[in-house]
């Protein structure tokens, strides 16, 4: 990456080999996950302002190769995925041979998933674990039977948050303007599945969860869907903010949160440290395991055609995209 001009305009190239420092660990790459934010940083959408050249990336599964002074946490010849970290942000990330990681951010590939389930997974799975826990102190889920609404379930915060919310016993309501997506969405826990293009939308949604309203909402759509969603809540309902893939909301009007007590909040994963990244991500594997769920993968896509990988992402994926780095 060589500019702020989109990932229309990433280039492949050589770079000399990275060496792990202290604390770090240097792994040889097998796939990368893309995610949303790699393309606004692209097209300087995203706060983190990296020199450039920069390589993006923020998810991936690599065999560690060198291990950096001071780590004895991980060994070489140990295949492990990436949790949160700055790698893709303002290090250079996963789209490469090779990438340095912090040892305190790597985790072994969970028991039972493929290499591709674990490449795309930790992201958009914290993403979620935040957008459904934020709201207590400590975070903790919601309570049980409580509501779900996702946007943009679809997605990859999409699908994490329905897999994450049936786990924790919620009702959990799916938006996608797809049918075949909605389908697929109910097979993965979903309760309902919605088109939110529906004119009839609000009392669909009403009549399918009567007598009850909806507690929570994962929203990464924005735009003109917004105020459905916030007429949508009961008394004390909140909002989870995650992305803006319909644009900004139009005349929200700030007064539809007054009597009804509601509440909106940003999610910025970023906030983790790496010791609540491995707290949390622990607890995200064991409420996968208990319900038998895995992270859904939407397509795989070599390395040389990581543009094509990222219209994919932009068209609407089901689940991850991601990259085949080795052969």
């Amino acid at each position: 990456m060589d500019s702020y001009d989109g990932v229309e305009k990433l280039r492949l190239g050589e770079v000399a080999d990275p060496e792990p420092g202290p604390g770090q660990v240097l792994l040889k790459l097998r796939f990368a996950g893309l995610n949303p934010a790699d393309a606004f940083l692209a097209s300087a959408q995203y706060p983190a302002k990296p020199a450039f050249p920069h390589i993006l990336g923020r998810d991936g599964v690599g065999d560690v190769i060198a291990a950096g002074p001071g780590v004895t946490t991980v060994a070489p010849g140990t295949t492990v995925g990436i949790l949160r970290c700055e790698a893709g942000v303002n290090t250079w990330g996963t789209l490469a041979d090779m990438a340095v990681i912090p040892a305190a951010s790597v985790v072994p590939v969970h028991s039972g998933w493929s290499f591709e389930q674990m490449a795309g997974a930790p992201l958009v799975f914290l993403t979620a674990w935040q957008a459904l826990t934020q709201w207590s102190d400590p975070p903790a889920a919601p309570a049980a039977g409580s509501v779900l609404l996702v946007t943009g379930a679809s997605g990859g915060v999409g699908t994490a948050s329905v897999q994450l919310g049936k786990s924790m016993g919620l009702t959990v309501v799916a938006l996608s303007r797809s049918a075949e997506k909605r389908a697929r969405l109910l097979e993965l826990g979903a309760d309902f599945a919605f088109d939110p293009a529906d004119a009839r939308l609000r009392s669909a949604v009403a009549s399918a969860i009567a007598p009850k309203k909806v507690d929570l909402v994962v929203d990464s759509v924005g735009g003109a869907l917004f105020n459905q969603v916030i007429a949508m809540l009961g008394y004390g309902g909140r909002i989870s903010v995650v992305g803006r893939s319909g644009g900004g909301v139009p005349e929200f009007n700030t007064a539809s949160l007054f009597f009804r007590r509601n509440r909106i909040g940003g999610v910025a994963v970023s906030d983790y440290t790496a010791e609540q990244a491995q707290i949390s991500w622990k607890e995200i594997v064991g409420r996968l395991d208990t319900a038998g769920q895995k992270p859904v993968v939407d397509s795989v896509h070599p390395f040389e055609e990581v543009k094509a990988a990222f219209r994919r992402l932009d068209q609407g994926p089901l689940g991850k995209v991601l990259v085949r780095v080795a052969p």
